[in-house]
């Protein structure tokens, strides 16, 4: 039987090779069909990439069309060299410790605190901008695969603008994934645009409705929970930016919650609103281990043990809550939202 569900992919920087590995394995599974991607940030660009595939030569296009967009971020395809690689490499702690407290990265991180994107005058461009407008747009479009929603942050109104259609362009990729603090606004239409994730990390809503399913399987790449109270300053930042990209995501699971209970309770008949069938992906383990640093400079180890992170996390979820998709939630979101 054929599973139809919704994606909802998070945005994280180089932390988006985590929905990398999860991509390419609900794509070697012929019983999911993905009828609908919201995605922010690296989450919509891993959408863009994977609908622009999927026109072009089903899942084996959309599987080799990611391969490429995060080869050109940075990772290694090379299964030998990958294995190679994580052979010899620290493990993640050690690794996401060695890259926050290197000089190079301290220089960066004082960088963008003493200095705007926009001191660069007329000589700035946005590193994004060459990969993105490599992308062929009329697949990206397409009314083939499945559709694209893409989020980002009105500068001047802070509402989130939803793309989708034809008005996804490399522009708009480029909008969702601007943080202010190192790319300059990117204007569409006479409007500028910051980083989708502080309004919709991602986006729920433009799933809610159409001939959509009532499942959205969220993969979440910002840890929801850490045990550790941070304490030094590197990890107060990586909680911070938790945090704040976590927000959008946990009001709109909140308010699919509080109309679970409308519906449960009969003070809305059923019908009136959609019953969202919620499920995520995750590993908050590893995400646990890395930090600002990781999500911020693309590693080619760390890039490959998320791609393999995501493979496996994808596969467990499956082999657990197959059956469950199409009937019933596998998140508790009461449990989540207990006080």
């Amino acid at each position: 039987m054929v599973k139809r569900i919704n994606l909802a992919l998070q945005g994280g920087g180089a932390h988006g090779a985590f929905t990398w590995g999860v991509l390419d394995r609900l794509l070697d599974d012929e019983r999911i069909e993905i009828a609908a991607m919201s995605g922010t940030s690296a989450g919509a660009m891993n959408g863009a990439a994977l609908k622009a595939g999927w026109a072009k030569d089903g899942r084996s296009g959309a599987k080799a069309n990611l391969d490429w967009f995060w080869g050109q971020i940075g990772a290694v395809t090379d299964d030998a060299l990958i294995a190679w690689m994580d052979a010899v490499a620290p493990a993640a702690p050690l690794l996401a410790q060695a890259m926050a407290y290197s000089p190079a990265y301290a220089a960066f991180d004082m960088a963008t605190r003493m200095m705007s994107p926009y001191t660069t005058g007329k000589f700035y461009s946005n590193p994004l901008k060459p990969i993105v407008e490599q992308f062929h747009y009329n697949d990206v479009c397409s009314d083939d695969g499945p559709a694209l929603f893409v989020g980002a942050t009105n500068v001047r109104s802070g509402k989130i603008k939803i793309f989708t259609g034809d008005d996804i362009t490399s522009s708009a990729l480029m909008a969702s994934a601007c943080l202010p603090t190192l790319f300059q606004a990117v204007e569409i239409d006479g409007e500028t645009y910051w980083d989708g994730g502080y309004t919709g990390n991602p986006a729920l809503f433009p799933l809610f409705e159409g001939d959509v399913p009532n499942d959205i399987v969220v993969v979440n790449i910002n840890p929801l929970h850490r045990d550790d109270i941070p304490t030094d300053p590197q990890a107060i930042a990586n909680r911070i930016n938790e945090i704040s990209f976590n927000t959008s995501l946990l009001r709109e699971l909140r308010a699919i919650n509080f109309v679970k209970r409308l519906l449960r309770s009969g003070t809305i008949p059923h019908g009136a609103m959609r019953d969202v069938l919620v499920h995520m992906i995750a590993d908050d383990d590893l995400m646990n281990d890395l930090s600002v640093a990781t999500k911020s400079v693309p590693n080619p180890v760390v890039l490959a043990r998320l791609k393999s992170a995501g493979q496996a996390a994808a596969t467990r979820f499956l082999d657990a809550h197959f059956d469950d998709l199409n009937e019933r939630d596998t998140v508790d979101l009461e449990a989540m939202f207990a006080s």
